[in-house]
């Protein structure tokens, strides 16, 4: 499996795993990727975040493989500048959004396409989110947002989310999945779309059935990712759900460079 470095994949969620709580990723693991890289390996990233939100990091390192965003709706090579797969929420979905906005007011909710991420309700937590992510969101009515939705991002309190989940749940929509990116973020993605459907879609169609994926995690929107990939690794501040399903529970965090412990993991499997 680990037998030529060069067709090994390390692939990495960002915010919880590569990305600190101040949202700039570690010194040292900057330079284990460098190294990483110079040595023959690729490094690729998997994100909810959407193409704008994700690009201001692209100067601090290096990408050498297609990127997964919105959360296995888009494989995208950064270097060419073009989709290499899309996947879209169905039409109806604006409706169920829709009725979301209308039955809880207080919620914030993005939409995220190609283009732009759009903002038909806005609360603290949204705001809060567009300054994390560095974008500047389109205000708008949900009719105002053109068509091919990658997914819908709902912002809440994280004391409130059960409530939010519940009221969803209650509904049964059908045609689309609902999944907890985060404590305060809860989303509608395509159906049967995730990470994990993103990195079959970079093995097929990258013409990558011969690496070695290695992928990196923390919370429940990578659990399919890790599962899909030849090697999960989370670190120690992943939820319990992704800690039970991976191959390896790193003993530190994101706080302390988990990439950079993740690689020399890899270094110690070549043969």
């Amino acid at each position: 499996m680990f037998e030529d470095i060069s067709k090994v994949l390390l692939i990495t969620d960002m915010d919880g795993t590569f990305l600190p709580a101040s949202k700039k990723p570690g010194e040292k693991s900057l330079k284990a990727i460098a190294e990483f890289q110079k040595k023959g390996g690729l490094f690729s990233i998997a994100t909810g975040r959407a193409l704008q939100a994700a690009q201001q990091y692209f100067g601090a390192f290096n990408v050498n493989c297609p990127i997964i965003m919105c959360n296995g709706g888009m494989v995208y090579d950064i270097n060419e500048k073009r989709q290499i797969s899309d996947v879209y929420v169905p039409a109806f979905t604006k409706e169920i959004v829709r009725q979301i906005l209308a039955d809880n007011p207080e919620i914030g909710c993005e939409v995220l396409t190609l283009d732009g991420v759009y903002v038909p309700q806005m609360n603290e937590t949204e705001a809060q989110h567009n300054v994390i992510c560095k974008v500047e969101p389109i205000l708008c009515t949900l009719d105002e947002i053109p068509d091919n939705w990658y997914k819908v991002l709902f912002a809440y309190d994280p004391d409130k989310m059960d409530k939010l989940i519940s009221y969803v749940e209650s509904k049964n929509w059908q045609g689309v999945d609902f999944v907890r990116s985060a404590k305060e973020y809860y989303e509608i993605l395509p159906q049967n779309i995730s990470k994990g459907a993103g990195l079959e879609a970079m093995r097929s169609l990258c013409g990558m059935q011969d690496n070695t994926f290695v992928a990196v995690g923390d919370y429940n929107n990578d659990i399919e990712m890790l599962k899909a990939a030849d090697i999960g690794v989370c670190p120690s501040n992943a939820v319990q759900e992704v800690k039970d399903i991976c191959d390896i529970v790193l003993d530190v965090s994101c706080e302390e460079d988990a990439i950079a412990t993740v690689i020399d993991i890899i270094y110690s499997r070549v043969k």
